[in-house]
């Protein structure tokens, strides 16, 4: 099983999930715990092969496995907690595992905060995917992910939140990146199908104005799924939680406490 923290405020309070991307872990969002817990009981897992997690990859030592995989590990936790619906924040591809779990299980999604969200590879991206599938096993795979975070992150003000993601990168084993490295070719496809179905299920965007890669398709789907609303972080690039974290705070736990006012802490 994924290791998880979690931090429960009381039996009554809702659950929020906490799904990092793609080279992170759960400590990257430290910035948000102390707010969020005021209001709600957290859970924060490590994905597979992430963080603590290493050792769940080495267990399954699985050649490959699919974006399925990886969210039934976080469904998984859930059952193992006894939570049966929660909301759902992800940064990044944490994203898009929130977008799967909706499909898997949507009866235990009560509202997704989707954080740089990626709902359509432009062709900067594309070109991206293709390079790193050319050249991921002939250059180190850390020049890989510095390169790729420098592309999606380029700006100064965006240097806290792309060393923080390559230092987490760091600790993420080379075969479980070239694992993966290897999800990159179901992306378009499963992509295509998020952007043709609306689940119906409350959404909210927290984009970056800077996320130039990314937030031109989520001010597409917008206009096209129900219930889904996109507010834009100003100075803030693709991790938006780190940029601008007490935006990112306030604006998410105000969406949540719409939708199930919770209890404060005592």
């Amino acid at each position: 099983m994924l290791h998880y923290k979690t931090h429960q405020v009381s039996d009554e309070a809702p659950w929020v999930v906490f799904v990092h991307g793609a080279g992170g872990s759960s400590s990257i969002w430290f910035m948000q715990i102390k707010e969020f817990v005021k209001h709600f009981n957290l859970l924060l897992v490590d994905l597979r092969g992430h963080g603590k997690s290493k050792q769940l990859a080495a267990m399954k030592n699985e050649r490959n496995y699919n974006f399925e995989d990886i969210t039934r590990d976080i469904l998984d936790v859930l059952d193992e907690l006894g939570i049966r619906k929660a909301h759902f924040v992800g940064i990044s591809l944490g994203t898009i595992l929130i977008r799967n779990l909706s499909e898997l299980a949507p009866e235990r999604v009560e509202s997704m905060i989707m954080g740089g969200a990626i709902i359509r590879l432009n062709v900067r991206a594309k070109v991206l995917v293709t390079v790193g599938n050319l050249f991921k096993r002939m250059v180190p795979y850390m020049w890989l992910y510095s390169f790729f975070a420098w592309i999606i992150m380029p700006k100064a003000r965006h240097r806290q939140s792309r060393m923080l993601f390559v230092n987490e990168a760091k600790k993420v084993a080379q075969k479980e990146f070239m694992r993966w490295f290897k999800l990159t070719y179901q992306i378009n496809p499963l992509l295509k199908y998020f952007e043709e179905k609306d689940t119906g299920i409350p959404t909210l965007y927290l984009m970056g104005d800077q996320d130039y890669m990314f937030l031109p398709a989520v001010e597409y789907i917008i206009t096209r799924h129900t219930n889904s609303y996109l507010q834009v972080i100003g100075n803030s690039g693709h991790v938006c939680n780190i940029d601008q974290p007490r935006e990112f705070n306030t604006r998410a736990i105000k969406f949540l406490q719409e939708l199930s006012p919770a209890p404060a802490a005592a």
